[in-house]
């Protein structure tokens, strides 16, 4: 109903709104749908107990502006209409990377940082400035006043100017334009972009943002709004409720599972609230439970607050500060009402076994006494309003639950909180105004003498079933920890026929290998899949996508695979349990490290084998990572490895056609590459547009592409590369003109190129220079042309190479093939392959 309800307010709110009715009761009454009455009016009273700027600081990704834009919209227009003003502020979202692309930037990071030059700095001004608009106008569509705050807040120096370039460290927040604007009635949506003391605008990490913002408005919550709702523990899959930083911190990150960026999180979580007062927590959500989780005892997402210490005592001597459990006792309406004193009570007390549960400023304090029934009671059980707010009940009832297998208490029916007591038992009875709970009695003999005991107090006795007693919402449940379970290069010998590093046709290993497809969305994953299908040892076992979750895998019969969208839990999971052989991580560059360490770090054989289709790793200098190009590197070393990056398209071709001239050459090689738009990706966009291709050419990333980075680096010798892309489909074709340091005839550079390939069955060498339109759909490259100059100082050579194929699929088949001992074309199809 909650979800039905939410996403039809888009359309309750416009209606509201050309009709002039005030929404602030109608909205109450939609989140009394979601909680109790009780639950929604505390909330609502202890949110604006604090000045308006200090409810909420809430912190939206981009990807959620772009893909949820109404859900958004509509959780801010809840909050509006009930006088609730959050600080807004949003990223960009992975969209930047294809508008970086598409205007000819090659997004770069460094340490996890993106690189933002001027270049990149533009494209990301005018993207934080489009996202801002989108956001801003879908919620004055919906009767939100709400105000573009882009500037003016952050101030900043520059975090590495040399490192980072246009990157900032705040240094300071200004919180003028964010005030006016909750003055005059609007939300404020901001971006994370800061300004130096001249005027220079510095891309900010928007999580360091949203984290300035609360340090200087100290609000009661920071919002981070996310897509798998919160904080999942890895052992167990399940999301944590709650995490009490004073209490749990220290054993939460011994725990085998919290590790890379959610350690990174949870400290800098900790940090954040170590500033802030007390009553200030965390909520990571996805943003269709924002209400749930702001309005609820049960929430929705990962509370992380840093709460007290748990005390547990069993003698009034250990009570430190008598005048907080003096306070604490007050609570009792018995005591407050004067039917006893907390004396007389106290002196109780001392003459009977018991246990004291409580955090160290006593907001919650419960007593258990012993009973000759044999089940211990729940004699008191005292929270104030921040205790039942800040859900330190669920924390304390857990440690009682921890002490006590079985326990029974009594509670008032007109107890506001007793939908809370219903669900933390496993059974109830009610006479006469009364209502006794347990848990842990198993037997109905011991179940009848509980309730005889508890009638003999009563004149009249209600059975009530238990099954149908239990409120019917659960509450946030207190999180119970459990303890878990140098790369080789290719030297060429241009005088002899013998190929120093021969293929490996045959192979050593008969046995069927797990692949897991992480990010298998586009073009190459799907070509990938097909040679999988056909290959005779290895199996799909998992394949991620955000988008295509849920949906069937085409093109794959060998098993019924369904997308899953894994997370960096889930993969150090099924690394740790060795149900994973070979992981190819076909993810967007600067996206996959998260997955690799997980896979690293998790407990377990460590056999598994890692292939990166992305730039990522393809610049290693530690020696871990191996660059997986067969023909060029030696292939000994990929069997080795552990951990090998698949070389781009464009790099693989123009390597291919250079490589043997390396020691010849004189002077910068200049590479003009052309490529079929299925290299854009499967986004849209100008660069995969037939209708801008049409009879068209696109030039784009003019100087320093990451390719001309990646060959470069590779041949030990500079290039310069300039990419266009074209209006067919698949297929690169390389014009290279390479200068040359002495006299050479074309039949002198072919023989080169034929006896260092001649072996090399996805490798043809010809006389003329090849057309793409034959090299699309093929597993090779073929490199022809040789044409020389009249002063032989200079050869212009053609490559063609499928960019989906050996440009990526089919490479990344050889370099599978090749770290788990099968023969290294084992699946590559061979009727395809191009002969010459």
């Amino acid at each position: 109903m909650f979800q039905t309800r939410f996403r039809s307010l888009p359309k309750l709110f416009g209606v509201y709104r050309r009709n002039n009715y005030s929404t602030r009761s109608t909205v109450i009454q939609l989140l009394n749908n979601i909680g109790s009455k009780r639950e929604v009016e505390q909330y609502l009273k202890y949110f604006t107990s604090v000045s308006q700027q200090q409810f909420a600081v809430i912190k939206v990704g981009g990807a959620i502006i772009t893909q949820k834009l109404p859900e958004l919209a509509s959780c801010l227009a809840f909050l509006y209409h009930v006088g609730l003003y959050p600080i807004v502020l949003h990223g960009t979202g992975p969209q930047i990377n294809e508008l970086l692309e598409n205007e000819g930037v090659e997004p770069q990071y460094e340490d996890g940082i993106r690189i933002t030059d001027e270049k990149t700095m533009s494209v990301v001004r005018k993207c934080f400035l489009e996202q801002n608009l989108k956001l801003v106008t879908a919620l004055e569509k919906m009767g939100v006043r709400a105000r573009p705050v882009t500037a003016g807040v952050f101030s900043a120096d520059y975090l590495n100017k040399d490192k980072y370039k246009l990157v900032g460290n705040i240094s300071s927040v200004n919180k003028a334009p964010i005030e006016a604007s909750i003055q005059a009635g609007a939300l404020p949506i901001l971006t994370s972009l800061a300004e130096t003391a001249s005027g220079q605008i510095l891309n900010v990490n928007a999580d360091v943002a949203a984290g300035e913002l609360a340090r200087v408005f100290e609000p009661l919550k920071i919002v981070y709004l996310n897509e798998k709702g919160g904080i999942i523990n890895g052992n167990t899959g399940e999301k944590i409720s709650i995490i009490n930083l004073d209490e749990e911190y220290e054993d939460l990150l011994k725990e085998s599972w919290v590790k890379y960026g959610t350690k990174l999180k949870i400290k800098e979580i900790r940090d954040l609230l170590m500033h802030l007062p007390r009553s200030s927590s965390v909520a990571i959500i996805n943003v269709d439970d924002l209400q749930k989780e702001l309005f609820t005892d049960s929430g929705a997402g990962t509370l992380i607050r840093r709460g007290y210490k748990l005390i547990i005592r069993e003698s009034l001597d250990e009570f430190q500060q008598p005048d907080l459990l003096r306070t604490a006792l007050n609570r009792d309406s018995d005591i407050s009402s004067g039917k006893t004193s907390v004396a007389s009570f106290l002196r109780e007390l001392e003459g009977v076994s018991f246990k004291a549960y409580g955090d160290e400023p006593l907001e919650v304090l419960a007593i258990v006494k012993e009973d000759k029934s044999g089940v211990p009671k729940l004699d008191k059980f005292l929270a104030s309003k921040n205790g039942w707010l800040n859900n330190v009940t669920d924390n304390i009832f857990n440690a009682i639950k921890k002490g006590n297998p079985s326990l029974q208490w009594v509670v008032r029916e007109d107890d506001p909180n007793t939908a809370w007591f219903f669900s933390k038992s496993q059974g109830s009875f009610s006479k006469n105004g009364q209502i006794l709970f347990w848990y842990g009695v198993e037997s109905p003999e011991d179940v009848d003498s509980l309730v005889q005991n508890f009638s003999k107090n009563v004149s009249y006795i209600q059975s009530t079933d238990s099954s149908n007693s239990k409120a019917a919402s659960q509450t946030r449940a207190y999180h119970t920890m459990r303890k878990a379970s140098s790369q080789q290069i290719r030297t060429f010998a241009t005088t002899c026929n013998s190929n120093p590093n021969p293929p490996i046709r045959e192979g050593s290993n008969k046995k069927k290998a797990k692949i897991a497809l992480i990010g298998a969305r586009g073009y190459t994953g799907q070509n990938l899949i097909t040679m999988i299908d056909n290959h005779p040892y290895l199996e799909i076992a998992h394949v991620s996508s955000r988008e295509l979750q849920g949906q069937k895998l085409q093109g794959y019969d060998k098993a019924n695979i369904v997308y899953e969208n894994l997370q960096v839990e889930d993969i150090n999971r099924l690394e740790r349990n060795g149900e994973i052989d070979v992981w190819v991580m076909a993810l967007p560059n600067g996206v996959c490290k998260p997955f690799v360490d997980a896979i690293e770090h998790a407990d377990g054989p460590k056999t598994s084998k890692i292939i990166d289709l992305s730039a990522d790793y393809r610049f290693d200098t530690t020696g871990e990572w191996i660059y997986g190009l067969p023909e060029l590197n030696s292939r000994q070393a990929i069997v080795k490895a552990r951990k090998i990056s698949n070389p781009g398209c464009y790099a693989t071709g123009a390597q291919v056609a250079i490589k043997p001239l390396v020691d010849y050459i004189s002077g910068v090689p200049t590479i003009f590459g052309v490529s079929g738009y299925s290299g854009a990706g499967t986004k849209p966009s100008p660069k995969n547009d037939i209708k801008i291709l049409n009879n068209n050419l696109i030039p784009y990333s003019l100087t320093d592409h990451i390719h001309e980075r990646e060959i470069s680096a590779q041949l030990g010798h500079q290039v310069a590369f300039t990419p266009h892309v074209a209006q067919w489909f698949q297929g690169i074709s390389h014009t290279i003109s390479i200068p040359l340091k002495e006299k050479m005839t074309s039949r002198d550079i072919r023989n080169i190129y034929q006896d260092i390939y001649q072996d090399e069955q996805l490798i043809t060498v010809s006389g003329e220079a090849p057309l793409v339109k034959d090299i699309s759909g093929k597993h090779g490259v073929v490199v022809g042309g040789f044409a020389v100059n009249a002063a032989q100082d200079r050869v212009v050579i053609v490559a063609t190479i499928d960019n989906l194929l050996k440009g990526a699929a089919t490479q990344c088949l050889q370099n599978i093939n090749l770290a788990m001992n099968y023969g290294e074309y084992e699946g590559i199809p061979d009727d395809l392959i191009i002969r010459g």
